[in-house]
C-alpha cells in the first residue's frame, strides 16, 4: 500500500515545522512555505494559523481562518492539499477566472461538490504552476490587504 496521501494521524502531538518538512518532503515543503509567506503578506494581521486535529480520518490540518474559512493546508505524505471552500458570491468570482488557470485546477474545481455552505475545492500543490492558481483563486476568495 502506498503512504502517498496519507494524513498525519498522531492527535497527541501539534506538527512543527521539521515534522511538516518530514511529512511532507522537502520540495512540497518550499511550496508550504512559499503558501505561508504568500498569505503573510498578502493578509498582513488577518489570519492567525491554526493547527485542528480532525480525527483519526483526516488528521491534522493547518486552518486560516478569520470570520469565516480562507483556506486549510494539509500535509499529507509526500504531498501537500489544499483546501477552499467558496461561497456564492466568491464562486461568481473564482468562475471568471477559471480560463485562465491550468487544466488540473479547472477540473478539479469543475468536479469539487458544492455542498449548502459553499463549493469545496481540494487540489494537490503538486508543481508551482498549481501553486501560482491557488494564489490566484486566495485572491480572488478575499481581496489582498497589502500595506
Amino acid at each position: 500500500m502506498s503512504e502517498l496521501g496519507q494524513r498525519m494521524l498522531d492527535g497527541t502531538k501539534e506538527p512543527d515545522a521539521g515534522s511538516v518538512q518530514a511529512w511532507i518532503g522537502a520540495r512540497n515543503y518550499k511550496r508550504w512555505a512559499r503558501l505561508l509567506k504568500f498569505i503573510d503578506e498578502n493578509y498582513p494581521g488577518v489570519f492567525t494559523p491554526d493547527w485542528i486535529f480532525s480525527g483519526k480520518k483526516y488528521g491534522w490540518w493547518l486552518r486560516f481562518k478569520k470570520s469565516k474559512s480562507f483556506c486549510g493546508l494539509f500535509p499529507e505524505r509526500n504531498r501537500l492539499l489544499v483546501q477552499i471552500v467558496f461561497g456564492a458570491e466568491e464562486r461568481a468570482k473564482a468562475e471568471k477566472v477559471l480560463p485562465e488557470l491550468g487544466p488540473g485546477v479547472r477540473e478539479a474545481y469543475t468536479n469539487a461538490t458544492t455542498y449548502h455552505d459553499g463549493k469545496w475545492l481540494a487540489v494537490v500543490a503538486d508543481n508551482n504552476e498549481v501553486l501560482d492558481d491557488i494564489e490566484r483563486l486566495l485572491t480572488v476568495k478575499r481581496k489582498p490587504k497589502r500595506v
